[in-house]
C-alpha cells in the first residue's frame, strides 16, 4: 500500500474500491510485512485479537522480516480502513500491502 503522496486520498480510493467490489459484511485479507525483531508480529496479531481472524505468518529467507496475512470478516469498508490505520499507528516499521 503506497501512502507516499496523500494517505487520505489513498484511503478514499480504497474505500470506493471496497464498496464497489464486495457485499458487506465480507471476508477481507490484510497483508503486512513487519520486522521480525522485537514483538512487532505480536503487536499486529493483538490488533486483530478476538475478531475470529485467521492469521498466518511466514518469515523471510534471512529472517529479517515476517509476512503476516490476516483473513477476517469485516462489517464495512470503514472498518477495514480503521484497522489499517490502527496498525500503522501502533506498529513501528510495518508495511501494509
Amino acid at each position: 500500500m503506497s501512502e507516499s503522496n496523500n494517505p487520505e486520498e489513498f484511503y478514499a480510493k480504497l474505500k470506493k474500491q471496497l464498496q464497489d467490489t464486495a457485499m458487506w459484511p465480507s471476508e477481507y485479507l490484510y497483508k503486512f510485512i513487519v520486522p521480525t525483531k522485537g514483538d512487532k508480529v505480536e503487536q499486529v496479531e493483538n490488533i486483530f485479537d478476538n475478531m475470529g481472524a485467521v492469521i498466518k505468518t511466514k518469515q523471510s529467507k534471512k529472517g529479517t522480516y515476517t509476512s503476516v496475512s490476516i483473513n477476517v470478516r469485516m462489517k464495512n469498508p470503514d472498518a477495514v480502513i480503521e484497522k489499517y490505520l490502527e496498525v500503522a499507528n501502533k506498529v513501528e516499521g510495518v508495511i501494509s500491502l
